[in-house]
């Protein structure tokens, strides 16, 4: 009889950790010779290999998608950081979508400057 550990590894088929993660995502769904679709939503949680988020409307499997997720860290502690993470849609139901990743880079974010600064 084995141990319950090993029952949950053989059930479990996520070959990363997935961490939750609530930030802000804009999404673009990347479109051959047409106007990109574009939404917002939440990021659910997230792992080296994917993304779970939330989304406006039921996203097509196999689409093609650049996320941008407001990311929690600062550089320098002052400056914004965003995960640009481009893949395809892997699951999707209403208000709900997972990505698996295929390429992602950090970028910095915009900031609104004070008014008083030239």
């Amino acid at each position: 009889m084995g141990s319950h550990s090993e029952d949950l590894s053989t059930t479990d088929r996520r070959a990363t950790d997935r961490f939750p993660l609530e930030n802000d995502v804009r999404y673009k769904l990347l479109q051959a010779k047409r106007i990109p679709q574009t939404g917002r939503g939440r990021t659910q949680n997230i792992s080296s290999g994917g993304i779970l988020f939330t989304t406006q409307t039921q996203l097509t499997l196999g689409q093609r998608v650049e996320l941008a997720v407001d990311w929690p860290a600062r550089l320098n502690e002052h400056c914004g950081l965003k995960l640009v993470a481009l893949g395809k849609i892997v699951r999707s139901s209403a208000g709900t979508a997972a990505i698996n990743i295929e390429k992602y880079d950090f970028r910095t974010r915009a900031t609104v400057a004070s008014a008083g600064t030239a």
